[in-house]
């Protein structure tokens, strides 16, 4: 196949969201598979808070669990077994326990705001580290030195990025983008917007988003307007 325009992808979703770990992973797999097919796509992470009133000190994840959703706490530790075996079978080491705790991600949506702005190649690679300092290593992702630090392991300058928390610098365009993803009817995460049109929603397994971009792809190629003439 013929290699065409890459793909317009934004990935809605939240540092705390575990499916949202998985469908990143099986998005990345995705496109290494179908690079060879002249299937490519530029990534954007975009801001949404499942939690956006929680508390500063955060909250412990099976009382978050149980209150949210009314599960049990045998409920809760079923469904974190279930979401490390999808996770590992994806390549990522996910260890939540009943001590893990839900936190605040206002500020790391900031902070990759900013990533994007200075850097949009690294943004992901940020999103990938939150991830892990909270899902592996049990980190507090809204602490600025958790976040600074973060930045700081992906390339981007420490002292940087810790100015732009403490002044509290791209809140408006944060709200304003977690508005608009509301607006287009984006209600739950991961959700995987392409082109613009495209809705491929969940942590889906890298074959699944592997056969809805090729769809999209070659329907893309349909309406794509032909060459001018020489």
């Amino acid at each position: 196949m013929a290699e065409t325009a890459p793909l317009k992808i934004d990935f809605v979703s939240d540092v705390m969201c575990p499916w949202c770990v998985i469908g990143l992973s099986g998005l990345n797999k995705a496109l290494e598979e179908l690079k060879p097919e002249g299937i490519q796509a530029n990534v954007t992470c975009q801001p949404f808070e499942l939690n956006p009133e929680m508390a500063p000190e955060g909250e412990n994840i099976v009382e978050h669990i149980g209150r949210k959703y009314g599960s049990t706490p045998e409920q809760s530790a079923a469904n974190r077994e279930m979401i490390r075996q999808r996770a590992e079978a994806v390549g990522f080491d996910m260890r939540m326990t009943e001590n893990s705790r839900i936190w605040n991600t206002f500020d790391a949506h900031r902070l990759l705001h900013w990533a994007h702005e200075v850097a949009p190649e690294r943004q992901e690679a940020l999103k990938k580290q939150l991830f892990s300092d909270h899902f592996t290593h049990g980190r507090n992702v809204s602490d600025a030195g958790v976040l600074t630090q973060a930045a700081e392991a992906v390339g981007f300058d420490r002292a940087e990025a810790g100015e732009v928390l403490a002044s509290g610098r791209y809140a408006r365009e944060v709200r304003q983008a977690e508005q608009l993803w509301q607006s287009r009817g984006i209600s739950s995460v991961p959700a995987v917007v392409v082109n613009d049109q495209y809705l491929i929603s969940g942590g889906q397994p890298p074959e699944v988003f592997a056969s809805a971009l090729r769809q999209i792809a070659a329907e893309v190629g349909k309406t794509a307007p032909s060459a001018p003439a020489a």
